[in-house]
């Protein structure tokens, strides 16, 4: 059975996470910093970063934990992570929304999404995926995708590849997903994104699984 650890700081949906991979047949373990927190990450297989809020403050909870580091060491030695919402923002060198460095596991920025009159910020509801390069999240045969948003800024990569999926905003493809190495995200909801997200979720988890199997 696989175990995830859940980073847990006080600024993510842990609840429908926790209760989304658990009806996948996943074992989830919170992990909160502090001692404990390397022995708890011994017994994972994957880590999952959720997040609700601002930039800021998330990345300020991360330090004061000490999991920032623990997050940089783990993806250092090349295993799993799964970012969603504004665990994704989280991954990048910076964001628009505060000034403090991020973890920096994915190279660009996030950025605020752009006001116009008519198309309201933040960006919330329903939208069809818009398929990037492929990856174990979103592979070339996943049929369309619906999944829900509630986001106000969206991250830009320096680097296009590590793009999975994207999502139209008043004629703008922002980015939805992102894949590089082992570490995956959604800017997204996919435990709120009905079958569509617990799609998403299974396929990683199939991957994790196909991972572990290996020599």
């Amino acid at each position: 059975m696989t175990r995830l650890g859940l980073i847990d700081y006080g600024m993510g949906n842990l609840h429908s996470v926790q209760r989304a991979f658990e009806r996948l047949g996943a074992t989830v373990i919170p992990v909160v910093g502090g001692p404990s927190a390397e022995d708890a990450l011994d017994t994972c297989d994957a880590l999952v970063l959720p997040g609700v809020g601002a930039f800021d403050p998330a990345m300020e909870r991360l330090e004061q934990a000490g999991l920032d580091r623990l997050l940089q060491q783990w993806c250092g030695a090349d295993r799993p992570l799964l970012g969603i919402c504004l665990g994704l923002q989280l991954l990048f060198e910076a964001s628009d929304e505060g000034s403090r460095p991020g973890l920096g596991l994915l190279g660009g920025r996030v950025r605020a999404l752009p006001r116009r009159p008519g198309l309201p910020v933040p960006h919330m509801g329903w939208e069809p995926l818009i398929p990037a390069q492929p990856s174990p999240l979103l592979p070339d045969d996943t049929p369309p995708t619906w999944v829900y948003f509630v986001h106000s800024f969206a991250a830009a990569p320096s680097d296009d590849a590590v793009v999975t999926a994207r999502v139209d905003f008043g004629g703008d493809p922002v980015t939805a997903a992102v894949w590089n190495g082992r570490i995956g995200a959604c800017q997204f909801h996919p435990e709120k994104s009905s079958h569509h997200g617990e799609a998403i979720l299974r396929r990683w988890l199939a991957w994790l699984e196909q991972q572990g199997s290996q020599p």
